[in-house]
């Protein structure tokens, strides 16, 4: 950078401040948001070459920042995301500039006609969005061939932390955050997709109950399992950012559940003694397959929940991820995204998962690497979601997960939450619709991050960052990438 003041404050303070931080710079005069936005941009420019996190930086954001920074010397900040720079995943709308694509090519000159409701809430409490991040295309439902974060619009997002599976499908949203390259971002997830990058890539990932945040203006997987939710290096701002998000919204009649939390402070809930008396249940069946590296850094784990005060108790859900989740998501994909497609701008060419599947074939070198086979067998069903195997597959979810699993047999054993590895299990809780939250829990030997996932009944987001925020000051398990 030309100015020796943000070189070096680019160079040896930006990484790893907090939002908390930033504010507190710029509350004191010592840091502007549209400095942030410069230093962000050229940390893009110069780490994400070979991460390919960021799909594309919004042009505005230098200007909306400086106008943020007049509001904020002549009105004051609006919230605690006032002037603070976010990425999003890109199959947000936004009503500007950028394009939202899924990470799809046959996409990739799509402009949204208004910001998704989430995009619209972050920017109410004044956060910059920078940029939409590189994704799994099509949320990783379009071929079971596919590797995490790869789309043919972005290329493949890779694990900065090295040669180790990103993570997907809200991949370039964490391999950014995890690389310094904004203070957090928003990813979505229909199962695993916030808590697997999350847990690869040394950050905290909350995935909160259906309900809780509009799914509006959000490129659809699943409308019985979709929701956004954030991504940070420490678990105050992740929850700095899932506060902003949540809310009702007339368009999204499920967030009616949001009500109950209008004005909720959620940051009474950063309790360092969070663990204390806290009983969690583990369910070796969901995690049967995991790595010896894995299982001896969760070994480490459980020793130091004991530590803190929390009891470990055997529990059985009585269901196998087996059991989950696939008929569910491969019949309301088709409903879901013609639906999106049919009230998107209609300049774009594309309006039925049938168009996309003919572009595809159209400009199969660049398009299938992986193949369609999702997709295909997606645009196969009726799309009106009256199949027998559709409705027993959703009874299925709702029995085994959420009324068998989380909420009886867990109950039953006297656990107050999941317990789990990395992601090893999360599709009980998205086949439920309930909450999880993955935490930091250091690296294995070889240097690949591992996390530690806390599951929990609907609405049970306060119990769990509780949980979440103690263990991280416990155990410090967030790594930087060298």
């Amino acid at each position: 950078m030309h100015h020796q003041k943000l070189e070096d404050y680019r160079k040896n303070k930006l990484d790893e401040m907090t939002i908390a931080q930033l504010q507190k710079e710029m509350e004191r005069g010592e840091l502007t948001s549209e400095e942030l936005v410069l230093m962000y941009k050229e940390n893009i420019s110069l780490r994400d070459q070979n991460t390919r996190a960021v799909l594309e930086i919004n042009p505005d954001a230098l200007l909306i920042a400086q106008a943020l920074d007049f509001e904020r010397k002549h009105k004051g900040p609006r919230s605690k995301l006032h002037g603070i720079p976010l990425l999003v995943k890109d199959n947000m709308d936004t009503g500007d500039k950028m394009h939202t694509s899924a990470g799809s090519f046959a996409m990739a000159d799509h402009y949204a006609l208004r910001d998704a409701k989430v995009v619209e809430k972050l920017r109410a409490a004044g956060a910059i969005i920078l940029g939409k991040t590189n994704m799994t295309e099509w949320a990783n439902f379009m071929s079971d061939q596919m590797t995490n974060g790869y789309s043919s619009r972005g290329g493949q997002v890779k694990n900065p932390y090295g040669a180790f599976d990103v993570g997907g499908s809200s991949s370039g949203s964490a391999a950014g955050v995890a690389s310094n390259l904004a203070c957090a971002a928003v990813g979505t997830e229909t199962s695993g997709s916030i808590i697997n990058p999350a847990s690869q890539n040394s950050l905290v990932g909350i995935k909160p109950t259906i309900g809780l945040i509009s799914r509006t203006g959000i490129i659809p997987l699943s409308h019985t399992q979709d929701t956004a939710g954030p991504l940070a290096r420490t678990v105050e701002d992740a929850v700095t950012v899932f506060a902003a998000l949540v809310g009702t919204d007339p368009e999204d009649e499920v967030t009616l559940f949001a009500e109950q939390f209008k004005g909720y402070d959620w940051q009474q809930h950063l309790k360092k003694d969070g663990l204390s008396g806290a009983v969690f249940g583990l369910d070796r069946q969901l995690f049967a397959d995991i790595t010896k590296a894995q299982s001896a850094a969760f070994n480490r784990v459980m020793e130091q929940l004991q530590a803190c005060g929390a009891a470990i108790k055997e529990v059985d859900l009585g269901a196998d991820q087996e059991d989950l989740g696939f008929e569910v998501l491969l019949h309301e994909f088709k409903a879901d995204l013609n639906a999106y497609l049919a009230r998107s701008n209609p300049d774009h060419r594309i309006r039925s998962m049938g168009d996309i599947i003919s572009y595809n074939e159209e400009h199969a070198e660049r398009m299938l690497k992986f193949g369609q086979n999702l997709l295909e067998q997606a645009n196969s069903m009726s799309g009106n979601l009256t199949e027998r195997e559709y409705v027993e597959a959703l009874e299925r979810n709702r029995f085994l997960a959420a009324e068998q699993g989380m909420n009886t047999r867990l109950g039953q054993a006297g656990a107050d939450a999941l317990l789990l590895p990395q992601d090893f299990g999360c599709n009980i809780g998205a086949a439920a619709g309930f909450p999880s939250i993955t935490v930091p829990a250091g690296l294995t030997e070889s240097g690949e991050p591992f996390g530690i996932t806390f599951a929990g009944q609907a609405f049970d987001e306060p119990k769990l960052i509780e949980y979440a925020y103690a263990f991280e000051q416990a155990a410090a398990g967030r790594r930087r990438p060298s």
